[in-house]
């Protein structure tokens, strides 16, 4: 299954994964991670949007192996990540992460770590859409 999901993520994505997970009465902490397009300022100019790109295949494979491995790192019962693609007006969530473990402590870190990966080792670009058409390429801090 692809982490991508097109245009901005919807906002009943966070309830579902709940419903999935709540069934596991051993689990007793989440942690979530959502982030929103902001409406920034660059040059004096406003962001309007971002439009998101990827390389979903490589991006897909490689985020397989960050979930095994944070997974393992921190015990989780389970996790999910998921990412825009296409354009995302500000305001609009493009990036959910989700951690599902028997305590807080675990799952806080590991979401942290995740988002941390995602934005560091994913093939995924973004390009900020500014008022009078123009652009800049996001760079992730």
């Amino acid at each position: 299954m692809s982490i991508f999901i097109q245009d901005a993520l919807p906002p009943d994505l966070l309830a579902g994964f709940i419903r999935q997970y709540g069934e596991d009465i051993s689990a007793g902490a989440y942690s979530c991670f959502m982030g929103q397009v902001r409406g920034d300022v660059v040059d004096g100019k406003n962001v309007k949007a971002i439009e998101f790109t990827a390389y979903p295949e490589m991006a897909d494979e490689q985020m397989l192996v960050i979930a095994a491995q944070v997974k393992k790192q921190f015990g989780l019962k389970g996790l999910e990540v998921r990412h825009s693609l296409g354009t995302v007006m500000t305001g609009g969530i493009c990036l959910f992460v989700l951690t599902v473990s028997a305590h807080r402590k675990a799952a806080m870190e590991a979401c942290n770590l995740l988002v941390e990966r995602v934005k560091k080792e994913l093939p995924v670009w973004g390009k900020e859409i500014l008022e009078g058409e123009q652009y800049q390429w996001k760079t992730n801090q």
